[in-house]
């Protein structure tokens, strides 16, 4: 099933790694971001994102993988930042049984390295799993709002809700990959990788229609 013309494998391999290894994944999707971003009459860098964290099972053989004991996943969790069209800023994954406020932590804390990305950004909507000290934390260090969105106290079924469903629709499009849907990857940071690839393609299919 792959394509006749594809390269032998140790060497798109190399490349591959090689560009985890260098950040180059990562630029791609910035670049592309910043394009379907404008391309959307929106400015270059948003001023607000969504926070959440996915939690998927692994195959056998991946490190560092923990148990979710909200979630009763064993695996890993994809800690995700998107801007309001829900294109990625910033995935983190990390073991199972990390607290949605610790990876957010992490992330937030690598993302603050980029300056010209968060030139921009004030507000951060998440849901109730970041409650707590995280909120003062963050605009200690980097001085952005957490909002929480609070479910509604008599919701008892599904209800789509205001600001959170954006990421959650991004974390629909990452599992409708096939590589997506379970982690396989030996490395965090391949996962990682693989969702910055999956990500590129969407957004490369969206600037070539017109």
């Amino acid at each position: 099933m792959l394509p006749h013309d594809l390269p032998p494998w140790k060497t798109v391999y190399h490349y591959f790694r090689l560009w985890r290894k260098d950040g180059t994944w990562e630029r791609l999707n910035r670049i592309l971001r910043e394009k379907v971003r404008l391309k959307e009459g929106k400015k270059r860098q948003p001023s607000a994102t969504i926070l959440d964290s996915q939690s998927i099972k692994t195959s056998e053989g991946g490190l560092e993988c923990g148990f979710d004991a909200g979630k009763n996943i064993t695996g890993r969790k994809r800690h995700t930042l998107v801007d309001t069209l829900g294109l990625l800023m910033k995935i983190v994954v990390t073991a199972g049984n990390v607290q949605d406020r610790d990876g957010a932590k992490h992330l937030l804390a690598d993302l603050a390295e980029q300056d010209d990305v968060i030139k921009r950004l004030e507000l951060i909507w998440a849901d109730g799993s970041y409650r707590g000290t995280l909120i003062a934390w963050i605009e200690e260090h980097f001085g952005w709002l957490l909002e929480v969105v609070e479910k509604p106290k008599d919701q008892k079924e599904f209800q789509v809700l205001p600001k959170r469903w954006v990421v959650e629709r991004t974390f629909a499009w990452l599992v409708r990959q096939r590589r997506l849907a379970r982690d396989y990857e030996r490395l965090p940071e391949t996962s990682e990788a693989f969702i910055y690839a999956a990500m590129i393609r969407l957004m490369a299919r969206r600037l070539a229609t017109t």
